[in-house]
């Protein structure tokens, strides 16, 4: 019989925990779900897993699967469910949580392990494969993910339906190590971290910070050209601000804050939209004035738990191209459709042009503000803007920011990998937290309606994306080095140095490798440095004023004149429009 993937990925979680269970009788059971590309379990034990735990908890696995064990399940009560789980402290905490009082909970057997679960399963271990699933880590994780919680260990494994998957997954992710932004970043001379004084927060090396600023240069270039205006907002503001935005409520243990002497609190801002309502607010719009986009790099901070920084992806400090879009709810579908293509625009600039949308909807809590009434209307807003035009989108319910509904925009990469990077978001309660209004032809006040919009999101993460998806073979205008001249030896420094120079006046950033070694090995250094071209220099080329290519990745060499190597250059690393 065949099941999907995601039953397969479960009940393989149970067939791992039975088989640490016989290799380890005293361990502590806590949960372990199916999740993309595997499942994984939560451990409390003394012993500490190691890589070399792995093969041994594969074979025993294996010999589960087996052995033909079926998945029984049944439904218990109560009672009955802390009586059977009375040596698990974590079944227990969870049963002693639970408060539908008379109502039957479902447990799923398998051999002589036990556990709380809903399911489904496979009916047997036969159903299972025994080739398409390996340990992939360990890992500490707490309790609930409460840091105040005891430290468990839990094991990722990654399973698939069958091995030629699997295969293929890993290939995937050999491949996925060895585009790692963070060991790009030392191989470029880009970046690097300082966990001890400033974890989740880059020291940008020279040319990991041109990047970062050719970045946000080509975003505000292209933002001037569509009529956006730019602020800038303190870093740091009054706890009170926050508090009436309700980002204190939402978001205050992610706050870094401290006290003044005269004991206010301030906050150094986690995110620049309460800084954008106080600056339209301030002085008298019109409607005249709408729409009106007003765009930010604003440098904001959010603590993050230790564990979960990574690299450029996840970190404390960043940037993000906020933008803010000030308009009528006559406006609001135009404006929608206009953000969503200029994204897309932007997105295909950079290489990236498999992109998915999800419409993101509330979620029934209490984190959310607003009431029903203005989030039916904001959510029919966005859906209609994307059903009138024609854009494909899926519904990703419960996933709303706490104040609007949003449209996530996930681009693919190079791997096949999917990122959520850019955004719009309406907001029809910050508005009227703010108090802001425009006066409308008739005269009278009228409250605008808001568009959050990112479109790279975070600078930093952006960045890692791109550098992984091209494994740091950048585009020549994004490049920090476009070219970088090689004299064969040193009485061919003085031409390498006018090619340079020649360069340098064209507006190429270039510069000579002038170091006392072969040039072979100034070529192997600077490809792997991920140069984008070397101009080889020797005796030929400094009679005829040539240039000798090697562009990276390219095994052909090329030679061209200078001065239609300097044009050739100069063309190439203009923005694209």
């Amino acid at each position: 019989m065949s099941y999907d993937i995601e039953i397969v990925r479960h009940s393989l979680a149970h067939v791992m925990a039975a088989a640490v269970k016989k290799l380890h009788p005293d361990v502590k059971f806590a949960g372990g779900p199916a999740i993309e590309n595997g499942f994984y379990y939560d451990f409390d034990t003394d012993y500490r897993f190691s890589e070399e735990d792995f093969a041994k908890i594969e074979k025993e696995m294996c010999d589960l699967i087996k052995s033909n064990g079926r998945f029984e399940q049944r439904n218990v009560s109560l009672a009955e469910a802390k009586e059977i789980f009375a040596s698990q402290p974590y079944k227990m905490e969870w049963l002693n949580e639970y408060d539908a009082a008379g109502e039957a909970l479902s447990i799923y057997s398998f051999r002589d392990f036990v556990d709380l679960c809903r399911g489904p399963h496979v009916e047997s271990s036969k159903d299972l494969p025994r080739d398409s699933f390996k340990i992939r880590s360990v890992a500490g994780a707490y309790w609930k993910g409460d840091a105040k919680n005891k430290m468990l260990q839990r094991i990722y494994v990654d399973a698939f339906a069958t091995k030629e998957e699997l295969e293929q997954f890993l290939k995937m992710q050999e491949e996925a190590a060895a585009r790692d932004n963070r060991k790009l970043g030392k191989e470029m001379d880009l970046f690097h971290f300082e966990p001890e004084y400033a974890p989740g927060s880059v020291f940008w090396h020279d040319k990991g910070y041109k990047i970062y600023r050719r970045l946000i240069e080509y975003v505000r270039h292209r933002q001037e050209m569509a009529g956006y205006q730019e602020i800038s907002t303190p870093a740091v503001m009054d706890r009170c601000l926050w508090e009436r935005s309700g980002h204190w409520a939402k978001y205050g243990e992610h706050n870094y804050s401290g006290k003044t002497q005269d004991g206010k609190v301030f906050c150094i801002k986690p995110m620049s939209c309460p800084g954008g309502m106080l600056v339209f607010g301030h002085g008298l719009r019109s409607y005249k004035d709408l729409p009106l986009y007003m765009a930010e790099f604003g440098k904001v901070h959010r603590y993050e738990a230790a564990g979960g920084l990574s690299g450029l992806m996840r970190v404390r400090e960043f940037t993000q191209d906020d933008a803010h879009i000030f308009c009528t709810e006559e406006q609001l579908e135009a404006e929608v459709v206009k953000i969503l293509r200029f994204i897309k625009d932007i997105y295909g600039k950079f290489g990236f042009d498999k992109i998915t949308m999800k419409l993101a909807t509330r979620k029934e809590s209490e984190f959310r503000i607003g009431s029903d009434e203005i989030w039916d209307r904001a959510e029919g807003a966005l859906k209609h803007a994307l059903d009138a035009n024609g854009i494909e989108y899926e519904i990703a319910e419960g996933d709303a920011a706490f104040y609007g509904p949003k449209i996530d925009n996930y681009l693919k990469d190079s791997m096949g990998r999917v990122w959520q990077c850019g955004t719009v978001q309406l907001d029809m309660n910050l508005p009227e937290r703010f108090d802001l209004s425009y006066v409308g032809e008739d005269g009278e006040k009228h409250r605008p309606i808001m568009l959050h919009r990112a479109m790279l999101g975070s600078i930093e993460r952006f960045m890692g994306i791109l550098l992984e998806s091209t494994g740091g073979n950048l585009p020549l205008w994004l490049s920090p080095e476009p070219v970088v001249v090689a004299p064969i030896s040193e009485k061919h420094a003085e031409y390498a140095n006018e090619v340079v120079s020649a360069l340098r006046a064209a507006g190429v950033n270039a510069r000579a490798d002038l170091r006392d070694e072969k040039v072979n090995y100034k070529i192997r250094e600077l490809s792997l440095a991920k140069t984008p071209i070397i101009a080889v220099v020797g005796e030929k080329e400094m009679a005829d004023k040539m240039v000798t290519l090697r562009r990276l990745g390219v095994e052909k060499q090329e030679s061209m004149p200078l001065a239609e190597f300097v044009q050739m250059m100069q063309d190439s690393i203009k923005m694209p429009l």
